[in-house]
């Protein structure tokens, strides 16, 4: 495998007091009863939008939402995030051995360039792919599409690494190996059946998904 695409949030980074907070703010801000930081997990990793209209029931509601949300993940939220232990070695290994390094997130990339930098690991990725404040290229399918094209990588020599399913659907749909990891937001059934190639458990064991070594589902 010559590249690898990382998905940000629950993968890279565990980002959930500042995206939970920001959610709960965003209710707050439209009256609306706000659930724990713990029952709001499940917002973590997919497309925003379709999460806050779960919560509100309304494309309308959900559009406001989002504003207010921005309104505190902008300055605070953004920062209410830490790397995963682990990770920064497990890039450093795989930057040496050659292989082409982004990340593909649907988060709006004006967050994702900064959470990348703040953290201090631009250097490790050649680009940061993500999404627009409209929404554009938030499905993780197309998004990944779009990464592939731009960096002109063969999708049969590619790997995503992600924690949800909308990960593994894409990578599927792009031809691309998907691999989930176990640390995030998602359930082993969850990418199971989503079609993971392969599981990884921890961050320092990622390398041996990424053609290290070879390492069968479930490991």
């Amino acid at each position: 495998m010559t590249a690898i695409y990382f998905d940000l949030d629950g993968t890279l980074t565990n980002p959930k007091p500042g995206i939970t907070r920001s959610i709960q703010y965003a209710l707050g801000k439209l009256d609306c009863p706000a659930p724990s930081e713990d029952e709001l997990t499940w917002c973590i990793g997919p497309p925003l939008h379709g999460s806050l209209k779960k919560l509100l029931g309304t494309d309308d509601l959900a559009d406001k939402a989002l504003s207010f949300y921005r309104e505190r993940f902008g300055d605070i939220g953004l920062f209410e995030n830490e790397v995963y232990p682990g990770i920064e070695q497990t890039l450093s290994v795989l930057a040496e051995s050659d292989r082409r390094l982004f990340v593909a997130t649907s988060k709006p990339i004006i967050y994702a360039k900064r959470i990348i930098d703040h953290f201090k690991l631009t250097g490790y990725f050649e680009q940061v792919f993500g999404s627009e404040l409209d929404g554009t290229r938030a499905d993780k399918t197309e998004l990944l599409g779009y990464a592939l094209q731009v960096a002109t990588v063969d999708p049969a020599q590619a790997i995503m690494i992600g924690d949800r399913s909308h990960d593994m659907i894409g990578a599927r749909n792009n031809g691309m190996t998907a691999i989930g990891v176990l640390y995030g937001y998602g359930s082993q059934a969850e990418l199971v059946e989503a079609g993971a190639h392969r599981l990884c458990a921890a961050p320092d064991r990622l390398t041996e998904h990424t053609g290290t070594r070879s390492s069968d589902a479930g490991d």
